[in-house]
C-alpha cells in the first residue's frame, strides 16, 4: 500500500512557496474557491474557536480572521504550507503541523471544523471525521469541502488515476457518500449539495 500521507507532505511540501501565487487548476484554485464559499457561509455565524484541518497556508483562516475576531487554529501535514501560513502574522492563529486522523486537540475544543479540499487526501478518512467530531463542542458545526466525483468516473479516480498519482491522492465519492459518513460517526447533516465539481456538506454535532 502507498505510503498516501508522504506522498502528499512532499507534494505540498514543493508547492508551499508558490501556492497562494498560483492560480491554476494544479494548484490553488479548487481550494480558493472553496474558502470564499465558506467565508460566505461562516459570514452570519457567531463562533469563538474554529479549526481548519488540512489548512495550507492558512488561505481560509487568513479570510475568516479579517472579519470574525476568534481563536483559530490551523493545522497541515506539511511543514512548509505551516512555515508559509506562520508567515502572515494572522491575529488570534496559530498552525501547527499535524494529521487529521490523530488530531491534538482535547475533547470539544472547537466551535466550528472545518476541511477544504484536503479529505480526498487522507488515507483515514473515516478516522479522520471521527476525530473531528471528538474535537468539536456539542452544537457545533463541521463544515467539508472536497472534489465530488460519482459513479463510473469515481471508479476510475480511485482505482486507476490515484494509483498513479504521486500527489497523495488516494480516495473520492460525492455529496451523498459524504453525507452517509457524517451521519455514520455521529454528526446530523444539515446540508448536503454540490456546485460544480465542488461538494459541499454542513453538519452538525449531535447533542
Amino acid at each position: 500500500m502507498k505510503d498516501y500521507e508522504a506522498l502528499s507532505k512532499k507534494h505540498f511540501d514543493s508547492q508551499a512557496a508558490q501556492y497562494d501565487e498560483r492560480n491554476t487548476v494544479y494548484y490553488s484554485r479548487e481550494g480558493k474557491i472553496s474558502c470564499y464559499d465558506i467565508q460566505k457561509l461562516l459570514k452570519d455565524r457567531d463562533y469563538s474557536s474554529l479549526l481548519d484541518v488540512g489548512c495550507g497556508t492558512g488561505f481560509l483562516i487568513d479570510l475568516l480572521a479579517k472579519e470574525h475576531q476568534a481563536d483559530y487554529v490551523g493545522l497541515d501535514l506539511s511543514d512548509e504550507m505551516i512555515k508559509m501560513a506562520e508567515k502572515k502574522n494572522i491575529q488570534g492563529a496559530r498552525f501547527i503541523v499535524g494529521t487529521a486522523d490523530k488530531l491534538p486537540f482535547e475533547d470539544e475544543t472547537f466551535d466550528i471544523v472545518t476541511c477544504s479540499q484536503s479529505f480526498h487526501h487522507y488515507p483515514y478518512p473515516e478516522k479522520a471525521m471521527a476525530e473531528a467530531l471528538r474535537v468539536l463542542k456539542k452544537g457545533g458545526l463541521y463544515i467539508l469541502s472536497d472534489t465530488g466525483v460519482g459513479g463510473i468516473g469515481a471508479w476510475i479516480d480511485n482505482h486507476i488515476l490515484f494509483k498513479l498519482s504521486g500527489s497523495g491522492d488516494c480516495h473520492t465519492t460525492n455529496r451523498k457518500g459524504i453525507a452517509a459518513m457524517m451521519e455514520k460517526t455521529g454528526f446530523k447533516v444539515e446540508e448536503a449539495y454540490q456546485i460544480r465539481t465542488f461538494i459541499y456538506t454542513v453538519a452538525g454535532r449531535k447533542l
